[in-house]
Order: structure tokens, then C-alpha cells, then sequence
């Protein structure tokens, strides 16, 4: 049975404020302040080198802060790594792990580092995800070798589960079994879980929270229902056709040709509906739009 430990901060998993990191000319995080609640999924969302895999290393304690705060489980991963460590599970986008060993033997390598680790659990871990435990680990595949590192992050049923980018290079079935199935019950016993990704889809099909990093800055972060449901898509027709994509104040972005364009906006929606009448355009259609349609019109400002 896993052991509670008492934290100084109850409600969040994790607290970050201003958060700054640089690589020499490129800032890679610019002041990123966010806060991940307990017992949800929080998908951190951002194209390739927006700043996902930067900030997971600070949570793990690989990097320090060259400006700002970072807290996990109420504690700083730098300050108290046993604190910290011993109650994650973390798993990479690379997934290095040691090829000489089978599967079983890496169980037990690692069983020996976490002093909670369910071997129970493991073993239904390995049936779920349809392992061969004397399988050698450099004679897996890429989906088998993810299976296999989440495994390992999960066997001491951490409080907080990170995972960068779990589904690069998996093909469907793979995702479904990581993202869906074990991410969904993990939130569902009231541990928390950080996953990083590139793949709209994904988040949306599985997250509660969503964060949106583009060029190291935070332009999104909220409920994923909440998101969803203070935006609008609008499905513009004009009288004639456009040679350019028209501008609507308030408006996060406008894409089509001719005389049909959608719209994407944001809290600015009645300003923009009355914009859209006086320029002579018609309303056809007003929807809920996809966490895609929100993700495009918000890196493209």
C-alpha cells in the first residue's frame, strides 16, 4: 500500500510561478506561471520546442530555475529530491532503458528504488499491456519498450505521474492502451497526471486540464470544458469573394478563401458577430470549436 505522505501545499500538485529558462540567445521558458491540481489529467500542449520537455525537467529536478519557483508535491524537487522522487513516476520521450536486461529483471532492478512498489500491480501491468516478461528489453519493439517504461513509472503507484511525449512514434492501439486505460485510472484514484504532447487529439480525447505552451510562453490554461466552451467557430459567407482573409478585432484568427471563412474567437464573440454584420458578411454557422481549431488560431497570433 502506498504511503501518504503530508505535503505544505494540498491543493495543487504542482506550482509554478515565473518560471524563466534560456539557453544562451533562445529563451525556452519566458515566465511561466501555472498551477496542476490533484486527481486530474493535464495535458501541456505545444509544438516541437515550445518548452514542454525544458519545464518536466525542472519538475524532476534536472534543471534549476534561473528565475522563478517551482514546487511538486508541495516541496522543491532541488532542495528535497527524496521528497520529491521517490513519490513520481516519470517517464521520457527517449526511453532509455537497459537492453541487456528482460523485462522481469528490470522490475526487480527497480522495485529495489521505491520502497512502495506493488509487485501485484506490476504483474497486472505486464498481462494488460500483453507483455512477455523474459522478453530481453533490446529485442522489443518501440510500442513494447513504452509499455515497458511506464510500467516501471507506475509499479510504486506514484502521486504524480509525468509523462513526456508517451505516444511518439506509437501507432494506435499502443496510444490508446497508455493514454486512455491506465492515465484515466490513475486520475480516478485520485493521483494526478502530467503528460506532454504535440498531438491535439490525444489531449482532447483523454485530458480534464489544458495547457498550451507556444515559444516558451503559457497563451492557454484552463479546464479543457471551459476552453472549449468559452469559444466560438463561426462560419462566415460573403456577397463576394475575398482576395484576403478579413480582420475582425477580437478575433483570435480567420481562415478560408473566396467568399466562405471561418472564425475563431474567444470571449470577444458578440463583438465579433457585430463586426461580421456590419462588414456585410452572414452568419451560416456558429459551433463549439475542436481544441485543434483553439491551438491553430492561438500560435498563429
Amino acid at each position: 500500500m502506498t504511503k501518504v505522505i503530508e505535503d505544505p501545499i494540498t491543493q495543487s500538485a504542482i506550482e509554478i510561478q515565473d518560471l524563466s529558462r534560456r539557453y544562451g540567445p533562445k529563451l525556452a521558458l519566458d515566465n511561466v506561471s501555472l498551477s496542476v491540481p490533484r486527481g486530474c489529467v493535464f495535458g501541456l500542449l505545444g509544438e516541437s520546442g515550445a518548452g514542454k520537455t525544458t519545464l518536466i525537467r525542472h519538475l524532476i529536478g534536472l534543471l534549476r530555475p534561473q528565475k522563478g519557483t517551482v514546487r511538486v508535491l508541495g516541496r522543491d524537487p532541488l532542495k528535497d529530491p527524496e521528497g520529491v522522487l521517490g513519490r513520481i513516476g516519470y517517464l521520457s520521450e527517449d526511453r532509455d532503458l537497459p537492453g541487456w536486461m528482460r523485462i522481469d529483471e528490470l522490475m526487480r532492478y527497480t522495485q529495489g528504488i521505491y520502497p512502495y512498489w506493488d509487485d501485484a500491480f506490476a504483474d497486472d501491468l505486464i498481462q494488460r499491456l500483453d507483455l512477455n516478461p523474459s522478453q530481453k528489453i533490446k529485442t522489443l519493439s518501440r510500442g513494447q519498450i513504452a509499455k515497458t517504461g511506464l510500467i516501471t513509472a507506475l509499479a510504486h503507484r506514484p502521486e504524480l505521474l509525468l509523462l513526456d511525449e508517451p505516444s511518439s512514434g506509437l501507432d494506435p492501439v499502443v496510444r490508446r492502451h497508455i493514454l486512455s486505460a491506465v492515465m484515466k485510472t490513475i486520475a480516478i484514484e485520485g493521483r494526478t497526471v502530467l503528460f506532454s504532447s504535440h498531438l491535439l487529439h490525444e489531449v482532447e480525447s483523454v485530458a480534464d486540464h489544458v495547457c498550451i505552451i507556444h515559444r516558451g510562453k503559457v497563451v492557454l490554461c484552463d479546464k479543457l470544458t471551459q476552453i472549449l466552451e468559452s469559444h466560438r467557430r463561426i462560419h462566415v459567407r460573403f456577397d463576394q469573394p475575398q482576395s484576403s482573409a478579413p480582420v475582425f478585432e477580437g478575433a483570435l484568427g480567420c481562415e478560408g478563401r473566396g467568399r466562405e471563412w471561418t472564425v475563431i474567437c474567444d470571449g470577444m464573440a458578440e463583438q465579433v458577430r457585430a463586426q461580421i454584420a456590419s462588414s456585410g458578411a452572414q452568419i451560416v454557422d456558429e459551433t463549439e470549436p475542436s481544441l485543434e481549431d483553439i491551438f491553430v488560431a492561438l500560435v498563429r497570433l
